[in-house]
């Protein structure tokens, strides 16, 4: 992010559920002068000794606990000359016994001075991270009118589904983000918090957490296949922690909400003009998180994130595969105890799969919620549910971004389906931002990979987007209504 004359950057290192070791490179926040390339601060997302927050850490983990940086985009109110961090997990992703405490500034929204990298304010919205909640996108400036008040706000999206509202001058939550009881798990030598910030409003705008209810119900008999599966694993609202995979049950927690879930990396719009935030997320991106012992030659963890069986399968993120890693063990597949997550195909959990939020940021209130996508045509094909009608279901991804105009809300496909109106391929859809309706989608080649954007050039209004996937090579598309005589 370049702001007047500071850059900032964050750290790169190794991410993911299954690091070689409970050290790794610390992710602190740095601002450079644009003109002389001079460090100007340094902020340390974790807290050295005498800092601020170091006590969080106990038994001395904030001295080799690594990661805790901003992967995601920066947020800087200029005016104001205040920066928004959006920090990220500790090491490890899905098991933090190494580093016993509420561990400040991980899954953290830190306020800094844009000249000095000071510490302004800040909020956890995950104390002791355990789920990757990473906070995965862009805070967005608001200024917003609350019970007659004018306040300049920020409000952070999450992958839990909730958005986090604060006044972005004191750090002071809009409404009320009261600490609520949470289960205690019992992994051996893992720390957990026993409450959570749980925001009042605006309510969740995705799942968070994973319950019967929220399990295919096209029929019954699918409903009760889905119960068998999720039998094997433990259950619960959302900040149900993680369990120990075991043979004979559970082999792991079931969640929604978590790594891939809510918003991701695009993030949200906003319109300045009625002061609504619009947010996609993904309300079905379900994934067990099981431990498991770490083998010596994997990692030097207590666990790591895996599946029991007579061969464990370990789990890694997203790149942790890659050529340049390629000394590594590679990953063991188990022989036994492998559950699909699905039904011959079909989702385990009930549509929506994937949606679109209007938030009204004045009152903290859904304006609508809509189901994002074409319905997939594993969902539409199924043999299964032939003879039934089923509604747009949406579509299940973590990579669809938003853009909103004048009158319009735009996002499109990340999954290619084909259909009697469209060949295989995805779609662009416009909404109407005040009332959700769908008035427009034209088709693309391939899905969305990338948040669209609109520019005018003569005085005609473009929209062009990102689009890649499969065999698709990855370019970028431009959108405009044709001119008259065309």
């Amino acid at each position: 992010m370049v702001a007047k004359d500071t850059v900032i950057i964050g750290a790169a290192f190794r991410e993911g559920m299954t690091p070689r070791s409970m050290r790794n490179n610390k992710g602190y926040v740095r601002g450079f002068d644009v003109r002389t390339g001079k460090r100007l601060w340094i902020f340390h997302t974790i807290p050295k000794k005498g800092e601020f927050g170091y006590d969080t850490w106990e038994k001395g983990s904030a001295e080799y606990t690594g990661n805790t940086g901003v992967w995601t985009q920066i947020t800087v109110d200029e005016q104001l000359g205040l920066v928004y961090l959006p920090v990220e997990s500790p090491t490890s992703d899905f098991y933090g016994g190494h580093r016993p405490g509420n561990n400040l500034f991980g899954e953290t929204l830190v306020c800094v001075d844009l000249k000095t990298g000071q510490r302004k304010w800040h909020f956890q919205l995950v104390h002791h991270p355990l789920w990757d909640m990473d906070i995965s996108s862009a805070p967005i400036l608001a200024d917003i009118t609350v019970d007659g008040r004018l306040i300049k706000a920020v409000a952070q999206p999450s992958k839990q589904g909730f958005l986090y509202v604060f006044d972005r001058v004191t750090g002071k939550p809009i409404w009320p983000i009261p600490e609520r009881p949470v289960e205690v798990g019992d992994v051996p030598g893992e720390w957990y918090s026993p409450t959570q910030p749980i925001p009042t409003k605006p309510p969740a705008y995705s799942r968070n957490g994973v319950s019967i209810d929220d399990l295919i119900d096209f029929t019954p008999l699918l409903r009760e296949r889905a119960k068998e599966i999720a039998e094997k694993y433990h259950l619960g609202s959302v900040y149900t922690p993680p369990t120990v995979s075991k043979l004979e049950r559970p082999l792991g927690t079931l969640t929604l909400g978590t790594a891939s879930g809510g918003t991701n990396w695009p993030g949200g719009s906003y319109d300045p003009e009625t002061h609504v935030a619009y947010l996609y997320a993904c309300n079905s991106c379900i994934e067990p998180i099981g431990l498991v012992p770490s083998p010596k030659e994997i990692s030097d963890l207590n666990y790591i994130a895996g599946t029991a069986g007579k061969e464990v399968e370990i789990l890694r993120g997203p790149g942790e595969n890659a050529g340049a890693d390629s000394q590594r063990p590679p990953k063991k597949r188990p022989r036994s105890q492998w559950v699909p997550l699905n039904i011959d195909g079909l989702p385990l959990v009930k549509p929506p799969y994937g949606t679109i939020t209007a938030i009204n940021l004045d009152k903290g209130e859904f304006v609508w919620q809509v189901a994002h996508g074409e319905t997939p045509d594993v969902v539409r094909n199924s043999d299964l549910l032939q003879g039934l009608t089923i509604p747009r279901t949406g579509q299940e991804t973590y990579n669809v971004g938003t853009l909103v105009t004048k009158s319009l809300v735009i996002a499109g496909e990340a999954q290619v389906t084909t259909t009697a109106d469209h060949p295989r391929g995805a779609m662009l859809r416009a909404y109407d931002k005040a009332t959700g309706k769908e008035v427009g989608a034209v088709y693309m080649p391939g899905p969305q990979s990338g948040s669209p954007m609109t520019y005018m050039v003569h005085g005609k209004q473009y929209i062009v987007v990102a689009v890649s996937g499969g065999p698709y090579s990855g370019e970028y598309i431009a959108y405009t209504l044709p001119s008259e005589g065309e």
